[in-house]
This record gives structure tokens, C-alpha cells and sequence, in this order.
């Protein structure tokens, strides 16, 4: 059996990604001084379910990933598939 060395790097990116959405969600909370919810502030609900939608798919995402590379899956697709994934995951980010 291999190690998904593809699945960990898309992981790890992922992870990064999830930390700078969840420090901007942090700092505008702070900023704003709105502890609980969204405070009807648009801007910070749009940042809420940036970092909640990723959370929610890129756990499951990395676990299929790293199934599919470790069977017959060509590595080369592997990598597509991830890299597809995480720019689409940052376009949304960034939107």
C-alpha cells in the first residue's frame, strides 16, 4: 500500500486555507465587536459560510481523495482532481 502523498498535500492546503477563513472571520468579529452570530452584518455572515462550507466538504474530500490514490486511480488524475478542487475552493474563498 502507498501513502497518499497527493491526498496530504491537497490536505494541508486545505488546512491553511481553512486557517485564514477562520482568522478573518476572527478579526471581523473583532473589529466589529459582534460576539455571537452574525450581528446582521452581511459581510461577516458571507465570511461565516465561506469557512463553514469549506469545513463541511474538504474533510470528506480529502478522505475520497486518498481512497481513490491509493487504489487504481492514475496519480496524475489524482492530482487534477485536487488541484481542481482546491482552486475551486479558493475562487469561492476569494468571490
Amino acid at each position: 500500500m502507498t501513502i497518499p502523498i497527493i491526498a496530504a498535500v491537497a490536505g494541508a492546503v486545505l488546512v491553511i486555507l481553512q486557517a485564514i477563513l477562520m482568522i478573518l472571520v476572527g478579526m471581523h468579529r473583532i473589529r466589529n465587536r459582534i460576539n455571537l452570530g452574525t450581528g446582521d452584518d452581511p459581510a461577516l455572515e458571507r465570511k461565516i459560510r465561506r469557512h463553514g462550507n469549506l469545513a463541511e466538504n474538504a474533510a470528506l474530500f480529502i478522505v475520497v481523495l486518498a481512497l481513490a490514490e491509493m487504489t487504481v486511480v492514475p496519480n496524475n488524475v489524482v492530482a487534477i482532481i485536487a488541484i481542481v478542487f482546491i482552486v475551486g475552493r479558493i475562487l469561492y474563498a476569494v468571490s
